[in-house]
């Protein structure tokens, strides 16, 4: 009998001394379930969202056809040709007659008010260029969305990893408690045992939830990532919705650095006025899409003003007679007559539908007045939450983790000489889990931030988009990516 409990005694300070090493190992975040071949990096997934965005495909058309109708309205109105009898004799319908019937043959020709056609061909160009910046403006949107995306599901997969790679220390400290508490030479008690059984559940089914978020990230993801459009084709899409399931996807181990656009003024410890952020915000693509409409509702203006001025119209019509019934020849008639309108009553017509046009162009400006200030509060909730995100990062790296695995440490040393409790252990094992998940998601919402912010100051990069009306094919089309990001 002393043999034996001996024999438990020394399997039991072994497992501890197992399990010692291994808590002083430092729990990174690191790849735990890879996929054999191919894993979605984070640049990769914002690029294979943008290129198959089927909302950029149809914003193109829509330029298009903005294009090609500004071609067409600054042409003039068909010409009407008219052929008719004139002034045939009903008592016999013979066309000699009477002297004043004619096979008349006419045409007619409206002109329209002033520069009313250049005014409208005008109006729709400028309407066009403001779609490359609504496509800048939705790549730098899908950029932020899908990273976001994709960060969550980093974020889960991770944290799965972490509370795997545990699971197996408190496994090893339920079996250290079996045998002591077999061996009845510890101060194990059977609590104790259900207190690591227990402990073992609750991380399953914490496993069980993050499988659940996991599941939800991954199909939210998966929508940006499958391929519908018509225009693209396995040459020219990088990544297909092919090479990745639509479930279970697996994603780069490494958390990207993403670097500010503007790091100055975000960590600038003064914070500026309203109208002095303005500057930065002026130049983002969907504030430049808001000021062409505006600049296509002034256009507007003065296509109301040609209103007031007459719309001219010219006619000519070549009358054939024939002989008389004697023989005698009967001159063709030729007829030529300018007409046009006189808008003399203006008040209730063209006057109305002027101030019609400028309260509408005023409309458009409040749309950029609100689009700023709505820029302007992101940017200041931003820079607030990444100023405290940064404090509390620096909170757990510096002292909480530290302290969180001292005391770890030092409650699983006091239990292995007999001088501690075992649900300290537990205890403490937990608290280390907890705040390396915790760590876990500061990180990865600092990078989410960073997004955000890149976002808002994507306009204050050098790389502008040219304004005039060049489309490029989906193949081609410009990547913000290497603007919001930098891994």
């Amino acid at each position: 009998m002393k043999m034996q409990n001996k024999k438990y005694k020394f399997s039991a300070k072994c497992s501890l001394g197992f399990i010692a090493l291994t808590v002083l190992y430092v729990n990174v975040v690191q790849a735990s379930n890879v996929k054999a071949g191919f894993a979605l990096s984070f640049e990769n997934a914002i690029k294979t969202a943008q290129k198959n965005d089927p909302w950029l495909t149809g914003n193109i058309h829509k330029q298009r056809a903005l294009e090609s109708m500004s071609q067409a309205v600054n042409t003039l109105s068909d010409p009407v040709v008219s052929i008719s009898l004139a002034n045939l004799p009903v008592n016999g319908f013979d066309f000699s007659q009477e002297g004043m019937t004619q096979a008349k043959l006419g045409i007619a020709q409206m002109f329209p008010r002033g520069d009313t056609l250049a005014i409208q061909s005008q109006q729709l160009k400028t309407q066009s260029e403001a779609f490359p910046f609504q496509r800048k403006d939705r790549e730098s949107q899908v950029a932020v969305t899908v990273g976001s995306l994709w960060l969550d599901v980093y974020r889960v997969q991770q944290s799965i990893s972490l509370i795997e790679k545990n699971r197996s220390l408190f496994e090893q400290l339920a079996e250290v408690a079996q045998v002591s508490y077999s061996s009845a030479l510890g101060k194990t008690r059977q609590q104790d045992i259900v207190r690591a059984q227990l402990e073992l559940t609750r991380l399953d089914d914490r496993l069980n939830l993050l499988a659940q978020q996991r599941n939800r990230y991954e199909g939210m993801l998966s929508q940006w990532l499958s391929e519908f459009s018509s225009e693209s084709t396995a040459s020219d899409s990088g990544l297909l919705a092919s090479d990745f399931s639509l479930h279970n996807i697996v994603i780069s181990p490494k958390l990207p650095a993403i670097d500010l656009i503007n790091t100055d003024l975000v960590f600038k410890e003064n914070w500026l006025k309203p109208m002095a952020l303005v500057p930065y915000f002026t130049n983002h693509p969907a504030v430049i899409a808001v000021e062409k409409n505006i600049n296509a509702t002034k256009a507007g203006i003065k296509l109301a003003e040609q209103k007031y001025k007459a719309q001219w119209g010219v006619n000519a019509s070549y009358g054939y007679r024939a002989d008389d019934p004697m023989g005698s020849s009967r001159a063709d008639l030729f007829s030529v007559g300018v007409t046009f309108d006189l808008p003399l009553f203006t008040e209730n017509k063209q006057d109305k539908e002027r101030e019609s046009a400028i309260y509408a162009s005023e409309a458009i400006k409040t749309e950029k007045i609100l689009l700023l200030r709505q820029l302007m509060a992101a940017y200041a909730s931003a820079k607030g939450r990444l100023l405290r995100l940064k404090d509390r990062q620096n909170l757990y790296e510096n002292k909480l983790l530290p302290q969180i695995n001292d005391q770890a440490q030092a409650s699983l040393s006091a239990y292995t000489n007999d001088d501690g409790d075992f649900s300290e252990v537990v205890r403490s094992r937990i608290a280390v889990l907890n705040t390396e998940i915790d760590d876990l998601t500061l990180n990865v919402e600092e990078q989410k931030i960073r997004l955000e912010l890149n976002y808002l100051f994507i306009g204050n990069l050098n790389t502008a988009i040219t304004h005039n009306n060049t489309i490029t094919n989906n193949s081609s089309r410009t990547s913000v990516v290497s603007e919001l990001i930098n891994e």
